[in-house]
C-alpha cells in the first residue's frame, strides 16, 4: 500500500531527553527496543504533523495498527515491530495502547485535570516503560512504579515544550483547571516569557511531578535484570534533575534541557547509586542474594 502523505519529522532516537536503548541495555535486546521506539516515533510524528488533516492522521494510524496485526503491505514499521515481538513471543498490547495514545492527541488538544493528564500518561507513556520490563523478563508487579516514573518524564516533557506544543500544535497539556486557579488561560503560553502567575503554575506541577518520581525512586531496586536497573537509576537521576530546574527556570524563555555532558553525569551518578546499593545487598546478606539478579 502506497503512504499518502509523508509524515516523518527527521527525529530519531538520539534526539530524545532520555536514554532510548543505550549501552546499558543488552545487545540482543536493542534491536526489539529500538523497533519500538521507531513505531512509538512514527506514530508521535503522524499526530504532531503540522499540515496533515486530521482524516488523514488517523487513517495512518490506522495503517500501522493494520501492520501491527498482520497486514505486512500497511505498514512497515507495524510490519518491523510485529516480527519483533512474535520472535520474542511479546504481546502487541503496549503498542496498541501506545496508538490510543497519538489517537487523543490528534482530537485532543486540552485537559481538564491533573486526573484527565495521568489517564493521558497511561497510553502515552506507561506502555514504553511496560514494554521494555516485558522484554526482559521482569515481573508486572513493577508495573505501578514504572507508571510512576514514565508518567513523571512524560509531564517534565510538556512542561518543557509547553510554548512550543501550544504554539506549533495549539496542544496544552498544563491542565485547564490550575490554570484557571491564578487567573490565566492558555494564551498565556503565547508569551515571550512567563508571566509570575504562569512560573506558580510550572514549578507547582514540576512539584507534582517530584512527587511521582518520590514514588517511583524503589523502582530500579525492584528490577531484577542489573542492566536494566543501572539504566532506570541513570534516568530517575535524569528526571529528578530536570524537575528541580523547573521549579526554577522559565521553559518559554530559559533552557531546561540538560547539555549532553551534564546528562551524561547524571545519568552516570544516578547508575552508580543503583550500583552501590546492588552491592551492599550482595555483601549485606550473603550467598543467598546471589539467586536474585539477572544480566
Amino acid at each position: 500500500m502506497t503512504v499518502e502523505f509523508d509524515f516523518t519529522s527527521g527525529k530519531g532516537h538520539t534526539d530524545e531527553n532520555f536514554p532510548v536503548a543505550s549501552r546499558l541495555i543488552r545487545a540482543e535486546l536493542r534491536p526489539a527496543i529500538l523497533a519500538f521506539y521507531r513505531f512509538a516515533r512514527a506514530a508521535d510524528d503522524v499526530a504532531d504533523h503540522e499540515t496533515a488533516s486530521a482524516d488523514q492522521k488517523y487513517a495512518e494510524l490506522d495503517r500501522m495498527e493494520a501492520g501491527l496485526r498482520g497486514d505486512t503491505d500497511a505498514s512497515r514499521v507495524g510490519g518491523a515491530l510485529r516480527a519483533e515481538l512474535q520472535k520474542r513471543g511479546l504481546t502487541d498490547r503496549h503498542a496498541l495502547d501506545l496508538l490510543e495514545a497519538f489517537r487523543r492527541d490528534v482530537g485532543k488538544h486540552r485537559y481538564a485535570d491533573w486526573a484527565e493528564l495521568m489517564d493521558y500518561c497511561r497510553y502515552s507513556a506507561a506502555p514504553v516503560g511496560r514494554f521494555v520490563l516485558d522484554l526482559h523478563g521482569e515481573s508486572p508487579r513493577t508495573w505501578p512504579l514504572n507508571d510512576s516514573l514514565c508518567a513523571a518524564l512524560q509531564v517534565i516533557n510538556h512542561l518543557q515544550d509547553c510554548a512550543k506544543d501550544y504554539r506549533e500544535l495549539d496542544r496544552v497539556y498544563l491542565p485547564l483547571d490550575v490554570l484557571a486557579e491564578v487567573g490565566l488561560r492558555v494564551e498565556a503560553l503565547s508569551a515571550p516569557q512567563a508571566s509570575p502567575k504562569l512560573k506558580t503554575v510550572i514549578a507547582g506541577l514540576a512539584r507534582r511531578t517530584g512527587t511521582l518520581l518520590d514514588h517511583a525512586r524503589p523502582f530500579a531496586d525492584q528490577i531484577a535484570d542489573r542492566r536494566l536497573a543501572l539504566e532506570v537509576g541513570a534516568i530517575q537521576n535524569l528526571a529528578e534533575s530536570l524537575t528541580r530546574r523547573l521549579t526554577r527556570r522559565d521553559p518559554l524563555s530559559q533552557r531546561v534541557h540538560h547539555r549532553p555532558g551534564e546528562a551524561l553525569v547524571l545519568a552516570m551518578f544516578g547508575g552508580l547509586r543503583v550500583a552501590g546499593r546492588r552491592l551492599g545487598r550482595l555483601f549485606g546478606q550473603g550467598p543467598a542474594s546471589l539467586h536474585g539478579g539477572r544480566g
